[in-house]
């Protein structure tokens, strides 16, 4: 896969002094871990000697964990009217991985992988819009108008052609975009998602569909993102039996992915279903150039906002790490252990009043912050810092959808 594709480096990387979290491992002490130039890791250990050659980095006690992991973005920069580069949501970011959840389809995912994955530094992954078109001019021209939209053999074709990065199927189902379709985009997402052995990225926002029927059809692997979104049909607490619908997809393995977006994630929502014991299973911001300045701004910010709400520490690295590797089938366990390549992010705890906002608005004050300090790719470690966004007199977005205007 093109994943973990680090160019050799001119010399080794040691990381002094970090608090390994998140890899199933004794946390607490900190340790040294010495990368190759090759990428992978060469040695760990409580103190490690650096020779002439080797490059430092001192984490100066702060957490190190699997490389911070954004499930759902739009990273189609051109190719998209929402899209936004990689750098921009990736390692400056904290984030080593990206995974751009349905902004191409077969038509032109041979620019998204040519253009924006094949030269970014981080690891970029891509679920393919079952729409041919993708997300060209997102909620202006629908992607999912009729069966004219969506070229059953193309789709087959474009996935055997790029198995090294195309992880899963993306349908949105919303009546924004399909109408009065329902549910047949979902059926032959999830019918093609068998027939390729890919699962299936499910949006579910205004109805029709129902969420109630889209959770029928989805079964272990399946993704149900902006899981805890505040709309009208689409939320797991409009009512009792689709709340036990959603209970019961998760435990039969559909993931719960947040997907926060620029209008898909509530604080109430989310508060209440975490205080009822349904966690998401995965974190993810669905950053595009209409909601990083709006109210997602970075996948730290989202992270943080899970923990404010109640989700403990090491669940909310879980859910930004292990987990949508898990989802996107990557190798997920001994990713602390020698020879296996290094990606890892190193990140602070600060406390915090910084006021953030959910998708419909209401504000909340957040006491601790996730705090990016490095990403490391291989042998190379890229300074990272939370985003700044932009003032918000300078944001206009739509009351009803939360797009830009």
């Amino acid at each position: 896969m093109i994943g973990n594709r680090f160019p050799p480096a001119s010399s080794p990387l040691l990381i002094r002094n970090a608090r390994p979290i998140g890899f199933g491992v004794a946390e607490g002490e900190t340790l040294d871990i010495m990368v190759g130039a090759d990428g992978r890791i060469a040695e760990i250990a409580g103190s490690i000697d650096a020779g002439s050659d080797v490059r430092l980095v001192d984490a100066a006690g702060a957490f190190i964990s699997p490389g911070w992991m954004d499930l759902h973005a739009h990273v189609w920069y051109g190719g998209t009217d929402i899209s936004i580069r990689p750098a921009q949501a990736g390692a400056e970011r904290g984030v080593t991985t990206i995974v751009d959840a349905g902004s191409a389809g077969e038509a032109n995912f041979h620019g998204l992988r040519e253009l924006m994955i094949e030269p970014a530094r981080e690891n970029v992954y891509a679920f393919l819009n079952i729409g041919s078109i993708g997300l060209v001019a997102c909620n202006r021209v629908s992607e999912l108008i009729d069966m004219r939209s969506i070229d059953i053999d193309r789709i087959a074709h474009c996935v055997e052609a790029n198995r090294d990065v195309i992880v899963g199927l993306k349908v949105r189902a919303s009546a924004v975009i399909t109408g009065s379709w329902d549910l047949t985009p979902v059926r032959l997402a999830k019918k093609l998602g068998r027939v390729l052995d890919l699962p299936l990225m499910v949006h579910v926002g205004e109805p029709p569909p129902l969420y109630d029927d889209i959770l029928a059809l989805l079964g272990e692997g399946d993704i149900v993102t902006h899981c805890f979104n505040g709309k009208f049909g689409g939320s797991i607490l409009e009512d009792e039996d689709l709340y036990t619908l959603v209970e019961e997809a998760a435990q039969r393995g559909v993931v719960l992915d947040v997907g926060h977006g620029g209008a898909s994630f509530s604080f109430d929502v989310a508060k209440a279903a975490l205080a009822r014991g349904l966690p998401p299973t995965t974190i993810s911001t669905d950053l595009h150039n209409r909601s990083m300045d709006g109210s997602v701004w970075d996948m730290a910010t989202t992270m943080s906002k899970l923990l404010s709400l109640g989700m403990s520490l090491d669940d909310v690295v879980a859910a930004s790490t292990i987990r949508p590797r898990q989802a996107i089938r990557l190798p997920y366990e001994n990713l602390l252990s020698p020879g296996e390549p290094a990606e890892f992010t190193i990140f602070e705890m600060e406390r915090s009043t910084i006021e953030v906002k959910d998708s419909k608005g209401v504000s909340s004050r957040l006491s601790e912050l996730f705090s990016p300090r490095h990403a490391i790719l291989g042998a190379e470690a890229i300074a990272a810092s939370r985003y700044q966004p932009a003032p918000e007199a300078a944001i206009q977005s739509c009351p009803h959808c939360g797009w830009a205007l």
